[in-house]
């Protein structure tokens, strides 16, 4: 069979892309974790905590994230459906529009453009921008699959499609509006409407961005890197499925006591919890298909970063769901506990998975052996300490807050003041800085390693491209 002539140079164009943005991500990360304890060092107007802190979290989500989720779909798909991708020219147009759009929503959230909306701050003319650009992947990825010469639909194809569905379908509704301006629009919903529709895009905005793509990843990088199965195709199926049908009512779980219905909270809790089985049926078959095979964690880089990554989606199903709790909900809510459980995701589980999806793939797209895998290392074991030690110190934060926010004197009265809560922080807000601090080291030892391999990396023979990575 004559084996088809994939395109390789869109997925260097993502991966480079993507990690450009993931160093600025945690650049700017490092710098609001520092204004928090360092007011002095918030620069009026562009370079405040309220304009950095939403540039963070976009660049992170859709510079990132996105990036290499497009990298990572456009080398999966043609392998999978054993076609060349439908257009090269669309996929093309598309690197060019997704910079663009990243720098675009950089520059106005400085100027201080926003809708206000978790997870969806850009305001209109930006969002348009999104719409153009999802279309394209979406339409490119469709129409791959289509086209494809593999019957079998193995089960990252269905996440990729899940993904790109699902966060269509959530961006749409959520960003209606009315334009009133150039830069300023309003909700087309109102009130406790508005939240429960921003809640249902921003919960469900973690389950299709953060959640499906990484499990995709994860399910076809694990078999490459170890050279062996996936434990069961019909788990990986039924918790998908299960998983797809449980997220989309558990938004509601970020508005307990508040004004939406109690029926709504008291659903979007109850799924919450059962997400918890569809959840670890994917960390369970991760486990599973290691079966005989644990001692690649000592020798297989890859596998380090693969198996942290599910390892963190685990206690990421966990603690989710216990926080989606009312009285739990009750104790931690609006503390540094919330952060340190959105970072274990971000740092431990996606960019875990990111990270071993990019180093399989820029050996194989560039025919070269990775630069150094001690290096490699390295970069693990700071990534590792650094998101424990980020995500660890919020925790204790968030439970001491709690504690202090309602600590009451005998007649009734707080214990303490807010200031004095605050001041309590600053121990811990300085050891996430220095969580983060390692992180970002781990990057640019990661950026590095990268750089260094496509200069100087000795060449590959074809046959020998797919060997493993060892320690």
């Amino acid at each position: 069979m004559e084996k088809p002539q994939y395109n390789t140079d869109i997925v260097k164009s993502f991966v480079h892309s993507s990690v450009l943005w993931g160093l600025v991500t945690v650049l700017v990360g490092l710098v609001v974790s520092v204004q928090l304890t360092n007011p002095e060092l918030n620069f009026p107007p562009y370079f405040t905590y309220g304009r950095l802190r939403p540039l963070h979290t976009n660049a992170g989500f859709f510079g990132w994230v996105v990036g290499f989720i497009f990298a990572t779909f456009y080398y999966i798909v043609q392998r999978l459906c054993k076609v060349r991708l439908w257009s090269d020219k669309l996929a093309t147009f598309q690197l060019w529009f997704f910079n663009a759009t990243i720098v675009a929503t950089a520059i106005t959230l400085l100027l201080g453009y926003t809708t206000s909306k978790e997870y969806h701050e850009m305001e209109w003319p930006i969002d348009l921008m999104i719409i153009i650009l999802w279309v394209t992947f979406a339409v490119n990825i469709v129409m791959t699959i289509i086209k494809r010469k593999e019957e079998q639909m193995y089960i990252s194809l269905w996440y990729m499609l899940a993904a790109i569905v699902g966060v269509a379908i959530l961006f749409l509704v959520n960003s209606a509006a009315v334009p009133v301006s150039l830069f300023k629009s309003y909700s087309a919903f109102a009130g406790t409407n508005d939240a429960n529709v921003q809640w249902w895009f921003g919960h469900n905005a973690v389950a299709m961005l953060l959640t499906a793509p990484p499990l995709a990843m994860f399910y076809y990088f694990l078999p490459k890197s170890t050279g062996v199965p996936i434990y069961s195709h019909k788990i990986s199926i039924i918790s998908f499925w299960s998983m797809i049908f449980m997220y989309l009512w558990t938004g509601a779980h970020h508005l307990l006591w508040t004004p939406v219905p109690d029926w709504i909270q008291t659903l979007a809790m109850a799924f919450s919890v059962m997400l918890i089985a569809p959840s670890w049926g994917s960390v369970i078959n991760g486990y599973m298909s290691m079966k005989g095979q644990w001692h690649q964690m000592r020798e297989n880089y890859l596998v380090k970063f693969l198996i942290l990554g599910i390892t963190f989606y685990g206690l990421q199903t966990l603690q989710g769901p216990m926080q989606a709790i009312r009285s739990f909900s009750a104790f931690i809510h609006y503390t540094d506990w919330v952060p340190a459980h959105i970072h274990m995701g971000t740092m431990g589980w996606v960019s875990m998975i990111g990270f071993a999806s990019i180093y399989y793939l820029v050996p194989r797209i560039y025919g070269k052996e990775l630069y150094s895998i001690p290096l490699a290392n390295v970069h693990f074991w700071l990534a590792l300490t650094g998101q424990l030690v980020w995500s660890i110190s919020l925790w204790i934060a968030g439970v001491l807050q709690a504690g202090m926010w309602t600590a009451m004197n005998p007649d009734g009265s707080l214990t303490y003041t807010f200031m004095e809560t605050m001041v309590e922080m600053y121990p811990y807000w300085w050891a996430r800085t220095a969580g983060g601090a390692l992180f970002f080291f781990g990057i640019l030892v990661f950026i590095y390693n990268l750089f260094k391999t496509v200069r100087n990396g000795e060449k590959t023979a074809p046959l020998t491209a797919i060997a493993q990575g060892r320690a």
